[in-house]
């Protein structure tokens, strides 16, 4: 796909994960929106995966470390062929295997269980170590929230990831400087991140976390450093390309009444035109 059809498929991801979110009554929907590019250029641009053959041992990996935006990754899954399209209605229901944090045990394409923040990282980092060692060249990618990268446990595998020379991995930080509740900035400011990477021997680059072009880009191997893992710095805004939402705390973790359903709605579908 071209950017601008990559565009045009996340917008209309974004469409079908709000009116999940608004069905179930539920929903991480602030970074789901935000993420959303970023996966789908993964998965329809960059990725080597098979939804035929879900665990393909030569297939390129993602990690989604920000859990509770399963969502998403569930919306591009079932667009990916990997789960059915109808199947998105049943998310958070009772017995649904879509639930609030993906499991790898339930749902074809998801590589980890994920959730308690800080834990995706180090998992890719023994991804990328393995395909190292048993002379593989599929790749390993990692998104993270960038409150998440306050957790210590990230910069242990940050620094074990160096130290491996693990070319083959790549962190995305979802840069949009909220979290839950508060800023990133009031709480612990460990923005700029770019010269923390760069400090602990990775090639990082920034990008508008929102720009098909720049993304896939950065995502391509022949941005790659020999024998440097790499962190993409994607800015990014919490609720993308819904007016209210957008760069608004209080949608982290928040539902839409029908009102706010309706504008949201129609202003992804405004942007897709």
């Amino acid at each position: 796909m071209d950017p601008q059809e990559l565009r045009t498929l996340a917008n209309a991801m974004r469409r079908r994960d709000l009116q999940a979110v608004f069905e179930a009554g539920a929903g991480h929907i602030g970074g789901e929106m935000s993420v959303m590019d970023i996966l789908c250029a993964l998965y329809f641009h960059t990725m080597s995966v098979d939804p035929n053959a879900p665990l393909d041992p030569k297939r390129d990996r993602l990690v989604l470390s920000k859990g509770h935006t399963a969502l998403a990754l569930y919306v591009v899954l079932s667009e990916k062929g990997f789960i059915p399209k109808d199947e998105i209605s049943t998310f958070l229901k009772p017995y649904s295997r879509l639930n609030g944090h993906p499991n790898r045990c339930k749902v074809p394409g998801v590589e980890t269980n994920t959730g308690p923040l800080g834990h995706g990282l180090p998992v890719g980092v023994g991804m990328a170590k393995a395909a190292k060692l048993d002379g593989d060249t599929w790749r390993t990618f990692v998104i993270t929230g960038d409150g998440e990268m306050q957790e210590g446990s990230n910069w242990e595998a940050i620094m074990a990831a160096a130290q491996f020379k693990l070319d083959n991995l790549t962190l995305v930080i979802d840069h949009n400087r909220l979290q839950q509740g508060a800023r990133l900035a009031d709480t612990n400011d460990i923005a700029p991140l770019p010269p923390k990477l760069e400090a602990f021997g990775w090639a990082v680059e920034e990008i508008d976390g929102h720009d098909m072009q720049q993304i896939c880009r950065a995502l391509s191997p022949e941005t790659a450093v020999v024998g440097k893992p790499k962190c993409i710095v994607a800015h990014t805004n919490k609720g993308q390309g819904i007016s209210f939402m957008s760069d608004n705390v209080a949608w982290h973790h928040k539902v839409p009444n029908e009102e706010q359903y309706k504008q949201a709605m129609a202003e992804l579908e405004g942007a897709a035109l």
